[in-house]
């Protein structure tokens, strides 16, 4: 008497066809579970599907929006994908962009009347050692006392949350600004230009910083010896140890530069759309980062084409919010099931099932 079980084995080499596919499935599988569920709330589809994805293009602000909200999903991306490459998963850079966007801040609130040329490259530096120095907590536990990263850092975006509604509402609150939780305003040396004000565009310096820091990743994880050691120490330790390479070190690395890419991603919002330092600088950056990091397959340049995707999701759920009265939940439903699709089409190009017949005897 025979009965069948099955067995999950991994494929050999995934087609380039397949790896295609993953992000290729998950976007059709999601515009098609997001449209069925506001279908079934009643909501228009053909009104959903164009103010989402349509929209979006339609005018110059919607433009400046989707390109102002691409800049930091791309930029943490890129810095969490170097580490998720070499299995160090950094899911604090929602704390690290505040850390970042705090350093920064204290150059214009400490000099606020401060115009020089200086002040800016100070923030973008500050804003980078601020996020470095957050992801470092979680590297030192993890390396010392081999403590998850995914919890810690978990942790210390609480804790980062909390060290700025303690300076916002105490050490750093406008003394003029009628008791709001907010700095005072930055001034204009501490604000990013805006580089595209002729095109009527409102996208600012950090849109360049954010290609720079892309061509970079891309260098680093493609053409570096640096990046090809990172690599293999966290992906084998052993082996690393035998190269003569650190696995330590690896950690270390990964976890900083996601920190510095977060903190950079911090000053963009300070010394970009708010121009303060206030309760709400992201709405979920750091977490939706972590799906543009995948959907983009772990690729700088995946990464950056999945950035501007997930911003127009962004931009196109305010006007389907307005326009089609979805939930306002909407961009976290779609992002969702983006997760949940990645998970299944990665799972379905990796892996294979197989049937292994089990023979038992009758009694």
């Amino acid at each position: 008497m025979f009965w069948s079980r099955y067995e999950i084995l991994p494929r050999e080499a995934p087609s380039k066809l397949a790896l295609l596919a993953v992000p290729v499935g998950t976007i059709l599988l999601a515009i098609i579970s997001s449209v069925f569920l506001f279908t079934l709330l009643g909501k228009p589809p053909g009104l959903v599907l164009y103010s989402f994805f349509v929209e979006p293009f339609t005018s110059t602000y919607n433009i400046s929006e989707l390109i102002i909200k691409a800049s930091p999903l791309i930029l943490i991306a890129q810095g969490l994908a170097i580490g998720f490459r070499t299995r160090v998963w950094n899911i604090g850079a929602e704390g690290q962009l505040v850390i970042g966007a705090i350093f920064a801040s204290l150059i214009p609130i400490t000099w606020n009347n401060a115009d020089g040329i200086w002040v800016l490259p100070m923030m973008i530096l500050a804003g980078a050692l601020g996020g470095m120095f957050w992801a470092a907590i979680a590297a030192f536990f993890r390396v010392v006392f081999n403590a998850s990263e995914i919890i810690v850092t978990l942790m210390l975006n609480q804790i980062a949350l909390q060290i700025l509604l303690y300076l916002i509402t105490g050490p750093l609150l406008d003394p003029r600004g009628f008791n709001f939780p907010q700095s005072v305003s930055f001034q204009d040396a501490a604000l990013y230009p805006n580089i595209l004000a002729e095109a009527g565009v409102r996208a600012n310096l950090s849109i360049v910083i954010t290609l720079f820091v892309s061509i970079a990743a891309w260098i680093f994880v493609t053409r570096s010896f640096s990046g090809f050691k990172m690599l293999v120490g966290g992906l084998s330790p052993n082996a690393a140890l035998y190269a003569g390479f650190s696995a330590k070190g690896a950690i270390w690395l990964s976890l900083i530069i996601g920190g510095a890419a977060a903190g950079l991603a911090g000053v963009g919002e300070v010394a970009g759309p708010i121009g303060r330092l206030q309760p709400i600088l992201s709405p979920g950056y750091g977490f939706a980062a972590i799906i543009v990091a995948f959907l983009g397959a772990l690729n700088p340049i995946g990464i950056f084409f999945a950035g501007i995707f997930m911003a127009v999701v962004y931009v196109g759920a305010d006007g389907a919010i307005l326009n089609a009265g979805v939930p306002a939940s909407a961009p976290i439903v779609f992002q969702g099931f983006i997760l949940i699709f990645y998970l299944a089409c990665f799972a379905a190009s990796n892996y294979r099932l197989r049937r292994k017949p089990v023979m038992i005897e009758a009694s």
